[in-house]
C-alpha cells in the first residue's frame, strides 16, 4: 500500500483532510471528504493503485449544472513510414467521427467538442523531443483540424507511445469541468514499450487526471496485445482496438448526396466570419479548402466524403463560436451590437445597426432551415448506407477502419460519462 499512502501524504501537505468511510483499506471503494464538504470516491486495488471516481455528494453523483458539457479529444497519430494508410483514414473519416459526438447530449444540449492532434514517430521531428510534435492545440475549429490532418506526411522514425501521451497530458489545456469527457486516441503499430518514458506511469497519470486512453493498434490483434497496447488501455479504463491501416476507405454514394452537397453550398453562404480582415479571409478560404479536401478523398464532387462533411457541418458539433457571427451572437443580439464595424464582414460594414441585426437574424433563420433539410436527407442517406453495407458484408465481417473503432468506443464511454446518445 506504499504508493497509496504516498498519494495521501502529498494531498495532506496540500491541506486536504481525509475521512475514510470504508471499514478497511482493502475495500474496493474508499471515500474521502475534502474541506469544502464535497466527497470523492476512489478505487483502491490490493496492489495500491488508485483510480479516481466521479465527484459525489454522499453517494450521489453531482448533477451537471453547466450550460454545455465539455468533450476534449486528443488524436495521437504515428506518422512513421508505414503509416500512410492511417493518415489517409484520419483524413477521410474525420467528419464521420465528428458526427459521433453530435449524437451525444447532456442537459438537452450537445457537448462543446474540442479536438487536438499530435504526431509521433516521424524522423523529420527532433530526436531530442522524442520525435513528437503538437500539431494542434485543443480547438473547436473542426476546419482547422481537417487542415492540419491534410498537412501530415510520413517518414521513418522511433515511436515513443509513453512519451507522446505524457506530452499530451502536459501541454493541452484539458477541461476542468467535473462532468466532462476527456479522451486520448493513440494509433500506431510498434510496441507500446518503446522510449525512455514508462507507459504504465504515464497511463496512471492519465486516469488520475480523468483522461481515458484508447489504444488503436494498426495490425494484428494479438501482436498489439503482446506489444502492450491492450495493457495500456486497461490501465486507463480505455478500450483496446485494432484496425488494418491499409484498408481503403469506401465511401458509399447515395441518391441524397447531390442534394446535400448543393445545400452545403447554400450553408456556406450563411457564414458571417468576423475579426481582423485577414482572419476573415483565412476562415472563409479554409472552409472551402476543407470542402475540396473532403470531395477529393471520395473521388469527386458528388462522392460520399463531401456529403458526410456537409452532414457534420449541419450538426452542432461543427461550431464556430468566436469566428462566425451566427454561432456567436444568434442568441445574444445585445453583445453583437457592441462589435466594432471594422471586424464585421465587409458587406455588413455599410449597414445601419438595425440592418446588421436584421441580416444576422436572416442568416440565422436560413442556416436553421438548411440544417433541418440536410438532417432529413441524411436520415434517408443512412438507411441507404446501412442496406449497402449489409450487402457488402454478406460474405463475412468487414475489416474495421479508424472511424469504426473510434465510434464504437466513443458511444460507450460517453454513456459512461453521463451523456445520452441519440440514435
Amino acid at each position: 500500500m506504499s504508493s497509496y499512502f504516498a498519494k495521501l501524504s502529498f494531498a495532506a501537505v496540500a491541506g486536504i483532510g481525509f475521512l475514510f468511510t470504508s471499514d478497511s483499506l482493502w475495500a474496493q471503494d474508499v471515500m474521502i471528504k475534502v474541506e469544502n464538504g464535497t466527497a470523492k470516491t476512489i478505487t483502491v486495488s490490493p496492489s495500491g493503485d488508485v483510480r479516481g471516481g466521479a465527484e459525489e455528494d454522499g453517494n450521489v453523483k453531482k448533477p451537471f449544472t453547466g450550460k454545455r458539457a465539455a468533450v476534449d479529444v486528443a488524436i495521437l497519430l504515428d506518422t512513421s513510414s508505414s503509416m500512410d494508410g492511417l493518415i489517409g483514414q484520419a483524413q477521410a473519416q474525420l467528419w464521420g467521427i465528428v458526427q459521433e459526438f453530435s449524437k451525444a447530449e447532456k442537459a438537452g444540449r450537445t457537448p462543446l467538442l474540442r479536438v487536438a492532434v499530435f504526431e509521433y514517430g516521424n524522423s523529420r521531428l527532433p530526436a531530442a523531443e522524442g520525435y513528437i510534435r503538437q500539431v494542434q492545440q485543443l480547438t473547436t475549429d473542426m476546419d482547422k483540424i481537417s487542415e492540419v490532418l491534410f498537412e501530415l506526411t510520413t517518414n521513418g522514425g522511433d515511436e515513443y507511445c509513453g512519451q507522446v501521451i505524457d506530452e499530451c497530458l502536459t501541454r493541452l489545456d484539458w477541461s476542468t469541468e467535473p462532468n466532462s469527457y476527456k479522451a486520448i486516441f493513440i494509433a500506431g503499430n510498434e510496441p507500446f514499450t518503446q522510449g525512455s518514458v514508462n507507459y504504465e506511469k504515464t497511463c496512471k497519470k492519465a486516469i488520475e487526471s480523468g483522461v481515458v486512453v484508447n489504444t488503436i493498434h494498426c495490425g494484428d490483434y494479438n501482436t498489439g496485445v503482446s506489444g502492450k497496447w491492450e495493457h495500456a488501455a486497461e490501465l486507463t479504463e480505455g478500450k483496446y482496438l485494432n484496425i488494418n491501416q491499409d484498408r481503403k476507405v469506401v465511401h458509399i454514394k447515395c441518391p441524397q448526396d447531390k442534394i446535400i452537397i448543393e445545400l452545403n453550398n447554400k450553408l456556406n453562404k450563411t457564414y458571417l466570419w468576423y475579426g481582423a480582415k485577414r482572419q476573415r479571409a483565412i476562415l472563409n478560404q479554409n472552409q472551402c479548402a476543407q470542402d475540396n479536401n473532403a470531395s477529393r478523398m471520395s473521388g469527386g464532387n458528388f462522392g460520399g466524403g463531401l456529403a458526410q462533411r456537409a452532414v457534420a457541418k449541419s450538426s452542432s458539433s461543427y461550431n464556430n463560436d468566436g469566428r462566425d457571427l451566427v454561432d456567436s451572437f444568434a442568441d445574444n443580439k445585445s453583445d453583437f451590437r457592441k462589435l466594432k464595424k471594422d471586424v464585421l464582414p465587409e458587406a455588413m460594414q455599410s449597414m445601419t445597426e438595425d440592418e446588421r441585426v436584421a441580416h444576422l437574424e436572416k442568416m440565422t433563420k436560413e442556416r436553421a432551415e438548411i440544417k433541418k433539410e440536410i438532417a432529413k436527407l441524411n436520415k434517408e442517406r443512412l438507411e441507404h448506407i446501412a442496406a449497402e453495407r449489409k450487402e457488402m458484408s454478406a460474405g463475412g465481417e468487414a475489416e474495421k477502419t479508424l472511424s469504426d473503432v473510434m465510434g464504437e468506443s466513443v458511444r460507450v464511454q460517453l454513456k459512461r460519462s453521463g451523456f445520452k446518445i441519440k440514435e
